[in-house]
């Protein structure tokens, strides 16, 4: 486990960000100096829980954040800060409701039953000018933008930039394109264990945001941030492992290469998809985005539908390849942590109770819906969405009841 003092002396480090992420997905943080971060460490750093979004009350103890080593890294544009992510506790016990809490407790249940949830997230994204809003780049107009090569190489300064960051922290990004968006962009990086890419995942929203404004843009992950063009997903691509390295969900004889494990797992995602969208489109903007409107492209590229289909992008769940599953409901609002959590507490239900996910279809549900009986269709609102969670008791116990009651406590705030 590395210490981080003597990180701090060997890498020139001059403070740390001692950092979390609260319930609606807003990062926080305290400014460590390097003399005093053996003892922080040790003790943890005091936050009001009130002033974040933890339902919490003024009249509660302080919130001790303690940091995981193993998210550490170093700003790559300001090397003498160093950014860890931190586990919360409250009078020396977990704040349950913490999300990466609620995601390690997943983790956990998974460990139990042998497996270990790898997964990958595509973080799309726009541009905007942040003094007259819109798009920042007014040249890049066209009806159907996506894969604009001129559009991308003139925003290559900052795309450049943001690839050797993630490059230089380990990440292994291999593409970046420019999105169905005007404006919107999407850098990809290589999967990994699913806390890891949940810290990745927080850090890159920051990461991103910061060095935007460094070549004068705004960033937004919003769901919707453009009426009449297409909005931000976060898609995210899941397998489950075994201790040896092995892939469950690949089975060449099975059907798309997948195993009756990760079939077992899709019906999970299946049968929680209501509750679900009350934490991977957790706003109001989140429905806009879903299938319901037309976009300049053409495509909303978003499910309207609880289905699942081959390589089909029409569907709430893609199988791209026999190695992986794709849940495409997700937005940019999700909390990196709560995402992943939800993602794997539905699956593992699936597994546990070994649900069947019924036929593939291989329609484009965008010109030809599925037949009524046939499938559900999505939320059509955020409080028809926190009302399938509050119903949904199979997921609130596995999500753990605190989280679940301190959720309904906050996220109907999003609604005013």
């Amino acid at each position: 486990m590395t210490d981080l003092a003597t990180f701090a002396a060997d890498r020139g480090i001059r403070h740390f960000l001692f950092s979390f992420t609260d319930l609606f997905g807003v990062q926080r943080a305290k400014l460590v100096p390097a003399a005093a971060v053996a003892e922080l460490a040790a003790n943890g750093a005091g936050f009001a829980g009130f002033a974040a979004w933890l339902a919490m009350t003024p009249a509660d103890p302080d919130v001790l954040a303690r940091p995981d080593p193993a998210s550490l890294l170093v700003l790559p544009w300001q090397r003498e800060v160093a950014w860890v992510a931190t586990d919360l506790s409250v009078e020396g016990v977990p704040l349950e409701q913490a999300p990466r809490r609620v995601l390690q407790r997943q983790l956990q249940r998974a460990a139990a039953l042998g497996f270990e949830f790898r997964s990958g997230v595509e973080a799309e994204f726009f541009l905007l000018d942040p003094l007259q809003g819109g798009v920042a780049d007014r040249l890049d107009h066209q009806p159907k933008p996506c894969y604009d090569q001129l559009a991308l190489m003139r925003r290559y300064p900052l795309i450049r930039e943001l690839m050797a960051a993630m490059e230089e922290l380990g990440w292994g990004p291999y593409q970046a394109d420019h999105e169905d968006a005007n404006g919107q962009f999407e850098l990809n990086w290589t999967y990994a264990e699913a806390l890891t890419t949940a810290d990745r995942h927080a850090f890159f929203k920051v990461m991103a945001a910061t060095l935007a404004e460094q070549h004068g843009c705004a960033v937004s992950f919003d769901p919707k941030p453009i009426a009449g063009l297409t909005g931000n997903g976060a898609h995210l691509h899941g397998s489950l492992w075994d201790g040896n390295g092995r892939n469950l969900f690949h089975d060449p004889c099975g059907e798309k290469g997948l195993s009756p494990l990760a079939y077992h797992f899709l019906a999970g995602l299946l049968a929680h998809a209501p509750a679900l969208c009350a934490l991977t489109n957790p706003v109001p903007a989140s429905y806009r985005r879903l299938a319901r409107a037309d976009t300049t492209s053409g495509s909303t590229w978003s499910p309207a539908w609880i289905s699942y289909g081959g390589n089909n992008r029409t569907h709430m769940v893609r199988i791209p390849d026999g190695q992986r599953l794709e849940l495409r409901l997700a937005d940019g609002a999700a909390n990196p942590y709560l995402l992943q959590a939800a993602v794997l507490a539905a699956g593992l239900d699936g597994i546990e109770r070994g649900l069947e996910p019924g036929p593939r279809s291989d329609a484009n549900t965008y010109t030809d819906p599925p037949a009524a009986g046939t499938a559900r269709p999505l939320p059509a609102s955020l409080e028809e969405a926190l009302a399938a969670f509050r119903q949904d008791q199979v997921l609130r116990d596995a999500l753990g009841e605190a989280f679940a009651q301190a959720y309904d406590t906050l996220a109907p705030r999003r609604l005013g």
